[in-house]
């Protein structure tokens, strides 16, 4: 009876307790300098972060072009590895927006415009989209030791880069406290400027660095969980369509709501790939001349193959062919979905919308039941899959997921420019980053050359210390210029202000008879 108990019991804590504490809640063993997670007893990961594309607004050749290069990025994932793309929706913060976006108060009588620009920054903010997007590619593989996966993390960061540049996509790899700021944000959202975290004095100290991310709470029920004060669910997509557009990812991350939605591709190696598929292609003839041996012993020699093993021959052959002659790899892949709410009821209604986004594209999302943990552990870039909802694809089937959509730009200290017409976010642009910010206004009589012209000039006034000078023939910047208290020089017949054409200062000319190129000017000027 004793010895019963004992295994009962043992069960149960097998079955229900976590081990060391938050280590199946959060699933992170061990952080190192360089950005590598170790998220299981052999198992490391690690996480780039990569910019988006213009993709949504782009010509049909283009985004041809731009699909057969993500294709390729796609074809040269290892299949030793599980990759897994991420697109993480996060609101700005609105204390972090006010100190990169608007203009600080400097004391001198300037500031009364300054307040009335970052008030209109504000208006603009809030009736915009508010939702910045942030796109991550984790690759987790198992290796004996840390020094192995760093090794393999060089080789394969590279190979990423390169792909991504083709794409024009910039990818970058990120550091320990980079990553944890994720998890942070996600888990405690609201409490993004609080988020401080440096692993060497973390180290020194002996903290536990779970700590600097973890929610207050975390409870879990059958079909969504309680996240401190807000709820959130996992969703994963559980039947695809037959034919699907390239926009659905980008309408179901289009939602105004905090969201992460991450796609894992297992690829498999092609021989392995190319040898299941002849199996399955033998299988289904084999089906066939069994069917058609049973039609002709009872005398039935012109019956036709039924629809259903034709079309499973005719799909076996068109996969061997993809393998084959195509270019295209096997590959699995799992979509999750995690969205997090304010209250239950908002959680549901969220759901629901994503749930029709999804059946437009007769594609069937699912609430995970009593796989909450497991689901949020898969949807966050953390480098684990718990889910196996997996689906074989080729290559083209997984590119149709198309993870790109339309560039923000949001520069610190960069000037309003207007609204994307995509994702309806602000655009910000600080000409001073740009490789050449010279530019020329064109466009025909009131399309608002000059309006851009003088919110540029009020931003410059405002914001910086730069010399601004403007040749106005048409005389429709001076009440501008002397509201930014700058100097207008008026030149005409009766005007205070002159030009002496003659006049010389010590230093005239490049060293050469100043009354040589003085009359060269004078009389180039009659001219």
């Amino acid at each position: 009876m004793i010895k019963t108990l004992k295994n009962l019991f043992k069960q149960d804590k097998e079955r229900f307790l976590i081990p060391n504490g938050v280590q199946d809640v959060i699933p992170i063993r061990k952080i190192y300098d360089d950005g590598v997670f170790q998220v299981g007893d052999d198992k490391f990961s690690k996480t780039y972060k990569f910019t988006d594309i213009n993709y949504a607004v782009a010509s049909r050749e283009d985004k041809e072009a731009m699909f057969l290069e993500y294709s390729e990025l796609l074809n040269s994932f290892d299949s030793g590895a599980t990759t897994k793309i991420t697109i993480n929706n996060r609101r700005l913060n609105r204390v972090d927006f006010e100190k990169n976006i608007l203009i600080p108060l400097t004391g001198d009588a300037l500031d009364e415009y300054r307040k009335e620009y970052n008030s209109m920054l504000l208006e603009k903010a809030i009736d915009a989209n508010a939702i910045t997007q942030e796109k991550y590619i984790t690759i987790s593989v198992n290796k004996k030791s840390v020094e192995e996966a760093r090794n393999y993390f060089a080789r394969v960061g590279a190979e990423l880069i390169t792909h991504f540049g083709r794409l024009g996509s910039k990818c970058i790899e990120l550091e320990p406290d980079e990553r944890l700021r994720i998890f942070h944000d996600f888990y405690r959202t609201g409490e993004e400027t609080d988020f401080y975290f440096d692993i060497k004095e973390t180290r020194k100290r002996g903290h536990d660095f779970k700590d600097f991310i973890c929610p207050d709470s975390l409870e879990y029920e059958k079909d969504h969980f309680k996240m401190g004060t807000r709820f959130g669910r996992v969703l994963f997509l559980r039947e695809y369509a037959s034919y699907i557009k390239d926009s659905m990812i980008a309408e179901l991350t289009d939602i105004n709501r905090n969201l992460m939605m991450s796609i894992d591709v297992i690829p498999i190696p092609t021989d392995e790939a190319v040898r299941e598929v002849e199996n399955r292609l033998l299988g289904v003839e084999t089906n066939i001349t069994n069917w058609q041996r049973r039609q002709n012993a009872n005398n039935n020699f012109s019956a036709v193959v039924p629809y259903d093993m034709e079309q499973q021959r005719r799909e076996s052959k068109e996969f061997l062919n993809d393998l084959t002659s195509r270019d295209q790899r096997m590959m699995f892949a799992t979509v999750t979905l995690v969205h997090t709410a304010d209250s239950l009821e908002q959680l549901d209604e969220d759901t629901e919308i994503l749930l029709t986004a999804a059946r437009k594209h007769l594609c069937q999302f699912a609430v995970l039941k009593y796989q909450q943990m497991d689901g949020l552990n898969t949807a966050l870039p953390i480098g684990h899959r718990k889910i196996n909802s997996l689906r074989t694809l080729t290559t083209e089937s997984l590119a149709v997921l198309m993870p790109f959509r339309v560039q923000e730009i949001m520069d610190e200290g960069g000037i309003y420019c207007g609204e994307n017409a995509i994702s309806h976010n602000l655009i910000m642009c600080n000409k001073a980053k740009l490789l050449n910010p010279n530019s020329f206004l064109l466009g025909v009589p009131g399309s608002g050359k000059s309006f851009a012209a003088k919110m540029l000039i009020v931003f410059l006034a405002l914001a910086t210390g730069d010399d601004i000078l403007i040749c106005d023939p048409e005389r429709e910047y001076a009440s501008l210029i002397e509201a930014m208290g700058g100097e207008v020089i008026r030149i005409a017949a009766g005007s205070k202000d002159h030009i002496n054409a003659m006049d010389m200062v010590d230093g005239y000319g490049d060293g050469r008879n100043p009354v040589i190129d003085k009359s060269e000017f004078v009389l180039s000027l009659f001219e």
